[in-house]
């Protein structure tokens, strides 16, 4: 049997008798031991790791075949760009140390890494490498880190990701501040804001679409999810109308992160399909427009009844409100009556009475919606019609259910 590599030679000296095949036995030709000589070198280069090379990199860089056995410390955010799997060959091996920013590990072509198209290496984290011949994997490190850091996080909850018009396109695309997500054992944090747009289908990175399914449209609720990667942990996010998660059209090899089983906040189009430009503190969300909708204005009596107001749909939210109630001279009095949308128990008051003459009142108010963005309004003039309009404005909602620290 022919030893044609380094293992295959025997730890007793006299059953080596060949090298790959090239007879060194008694009486053997005297050119194959020349020959011998030159295979064994041969042999050796292929089959034993030299010394480990370091070195360190401040930028992106290809690993070629002469980088076998090397650790290399990238000090900067960088692409490791791996040659082809046929020409590094199998067992060629690479150790990648992040020290100074993530490395996305990127194979040639088609090629996978862990049965993935990339693999990033988050900064402070190393990756070992192993070509097969036609494909790479690693030790499995950063998927072991991944899964103890979301073991190790309790609750449900949302830190930052706070959301915001997009100032050069404000009317198609939406900010999302840097922040961290968890809904049981999934866990996903942004390093950074994130941009996505209502106006194009989903794709991968900031700057790219956020639509879950179909076209954007006029009037309508979407909900912002946090999406975390499942190869590597890292996050993205996207619009869709679902109220679950379940019902989210998530991209391949995503999850999506639902603290508490929710989005991290709501988004409105208008009848234009524009989104309303609006202000976020905390749980909070104001309308950031010229003048807050008029979703009643009325001279009239109402029966109180339920109102739709410029608000999200699909959860109950403690709606925000601004009331104009005007008498007139004849002394006609005013009674607002404001209930909760679905408790029409819950009531407030707001009275203006004409025995003060002609005058506008104007009260806040805070009021309990229904799933449908609406809450029960009512009004009582007596006993003549006002002079003037009695206004209902939304100003914004609070959208009490979500797991905000800090709100």
């Amino acid at each position: 049997m022919a030893r044609n590599t380094f293992l295959s030679w025997s730890k007793t000296s006299s059953e080596n008798t060949d090298v790959g095949g090239i007879f060194i036995g008694e009486g053997c030709a005297p050119g194959n031991m020349n020959d011998s000589d030159r295979t064994i070198m041969a042999i050796l280069r292929r089959d034993v790791d030299g010394k480990v090379v370091y070195a360190e990199k401040a930028g992106s860089y290809t690993a070629a075949p002469d980088d076998n056995n090397a650790v290399h410390r990238f000090t900067t955010t960088a692409t490791l760009t791996l040659t082809a799997a046929a020409t590094l060959g199998a067992n060629w091996h690479y150790v990648v140390l992040a020290d100074g920013g993530d490395v996305t590990i990127d194979p040639s072509g088609s090629e996978t890494i862990d049965g993935a198209a990339t693999l990033i290496v988050k900064s402070g984290y190393s990756a070992t490498i192993y070509c097969t011949g036609a494909t790479f994997f690693t030790d499995k490190l950063i998927a072991r880190l991944d899964a103890k850091a979301d073991a190790s996080a309790v609750g449900s909850f949302v830190i930052g990701g706070v959301l915001s018009n997009n100032a050069g396109t404000p009317n198609t695309h939406i900010d999302i501040a840097a922040g961290s997500f968890r809904s049981g054992s999934v866990f996903v944090s942004s390093g950074s804001t994130f941009t996505k747009r209502l106006d194009a289908a989903w794709a991968a990175g900031s700057g790219n679409g956020g639509l879950d399914t179909g076209t954007k449209a006029n009037s309508t609720t979407y909900r912002v999810w946090p999406l975390r990667k499942t190869t590597d942990g890292t996050s993205d996010f996207i619009f869709s109308t679902s109220t679950t998660a379940v019902g989210v059209n998530v991209p391949a090899d995503y999850t999506v992160v639902a603290p508490s089983g929710l989005d991290i906040g709501m988004i409105l189009t208008d009848s234009a399909g524009n989104i309303i430009r609006f202000v976020q503190d905390g749980n909070y969300f104001r309308w950031n427009v010229s003048a807050f909708p008029n979703d009643l204005s009325t001279t009239a009596s109402r029966v109180t009844s339920l109102l739709t107001c410029t608000l999200p749909t699909g959860r109950r939210v403690l709606g925000l409100f601004q009331t104009f109630i005007g008498t007139n001279a004849t002394g006609t009095d005013v009674i607002m009556e404001i209930a909760d949308g679905l408790n029409g128990n819950v009531t407030q008051f707001i009275e203006n009475y004409g025995s003060n003459g002609s005058s506008r009142l104007r009260v806040a108010v805070e009021q309990f919606t229904n799933t449908s963005g609406q809450v029960n309004v009512g009004l009582t003039l007596s006993p003549a019609p006002a002079a003037t309009a009695n206004t209902f404005q939304t100003v914004g909602w609070r959208d009490y259910q979500i797991p905000r620290i800090g709100a």
